[in-house]
């Protein structure tokens, strides 16, 4: 008979979109209890923490001496660093969604802040979990992969946050890319337009990858409709994924009359953001390194800040 494992006690510090996403996947994850919601706004923090039989906190303070074993922190990103570390230094384990912080030296702080106090610090970058970006990984592995192009563009956002297309969105595909090719982006040459905001609101970039892979980045907020698609050329095969139905489909066997085979690749379904708190747990209760780590995190923002000029 298996030993039942102790409930991890989770705490939730933001109660946006994304905040009441990992409440929701919280309260139906095995031997995890989420037993805080903190969020300024009190009316907010309670109606979240009601939905799930949490606690409401309205101070950060509160939220970082609740007792916590792990915290999720999705406030906006220019308060990820002194949460972070502060939850760090209390001894919780923190998982802090993309991007890692606003700075690259928030970044470095809380990465510090981590390995000082020996907790996990993993980085939500949910799409790795994505069971289509998983079969684009499977079906290049031990290939050399040629390109990477990726799409991710829909409409103008109803609430805009304080970040542009590159941070909000392209980070994701940073991430990407550098997961598929196990390689370090080493130049970036970003074209930005700004059309309907304060901030770029549409972005072509370009990358090449130390390994020579280029990478090519399609992003905006002008499509009227949501597109995530990637595609991967290989030596041997092209892979196209869409992220959002999770169909992928591998092209091969190419023959000199232009005629070549065509296969799907199985994705299996699962939520991805379901899949990223489990590694998250895993992470903490085995003491491995998590699938994204802090060091992760911090590559992916100094790529988006070299793009926006403020590398």
């Amino acid at each position: 008979m298996t030993q039942h494992q102790p409930l991890l006690k989770f705490g939730v510090a933001g109660a946006g979109v994304m905040g009441r996403n990992h409440a929701r996947v919280l309260s139906d994850i095995r031997d995890v209890e989420l037993t805080h919601v903190f969020d300024p706004d009190g009316v907010t923090a309670e109606g979240v923490a009601a939905a799930y039989g949490a606690t409401p906190v309205t101070t950060a303070e509160a939220f970082v001496d609740a007792g916590l074993d792990a915290a999720v922190v999705a406030t906006p990103n220019r308060t990820h660093a002194d949460l972070a570390v502060a939850l760090l230094e209390k001894g919780v384990h923190v998982l802090v969604e993309k991007p890692i912080a606003a700075t690259v030296e928030d970044a470095r702080r809380i990465i510090d802040a981590a390995k000082a106090n020996d907790r996990i610090l993993m980085v939500g970058q949910v799409e790795r979990f994505n069971p289509a970006v998983e079969a684009v990984k499977r079906a290049i592995d031990g290939d050399d992969v040629i390109s990477i192009q990726i799409t991710r563009v829909g409409p103008f956002p109803p609430r805009m946050g304080e970040v542009g297309v590159v941070i909000d969105l392209a980070v994701h595909d940073i991430d990407i890319i550098r997961h598929l090719t196990g390689s370090e982006i080493v130049e970036v040459q970003p074209q930005l337009a700004r059309t309907k905001a304060e901030r770029e609101d549409t972005a072509l970039l370009q990358f090449r990858l130390a390994n020579g892979t280029i990478a090519h980045i399609t992003t905006n907020w002008v499509t009227p409709y949501k597109v995530r698609t990637l595609q991967v050329a290989t030596m041997n095969r092209f892979v196209v994924a869409d992220l959002i139905t999770r169909q992928v489909t591998e092209y091969f066997g190419q023959q000199p009359d232009g005629s070549y085979s065509t296969r799907g690749v199985m994705s299996w379904p699962a939520e991805p953001l379901k899949r990223e708190l489990e590694e998250f747990a895993r992470a903490i209760r085995s003491g491995e390194p998590p699938a994204v780590t802090g060091e992760d995190g911090l590559r992916n923002l100094e790529v988006a800040l070299r793009c926006l000029g403020e590398g």
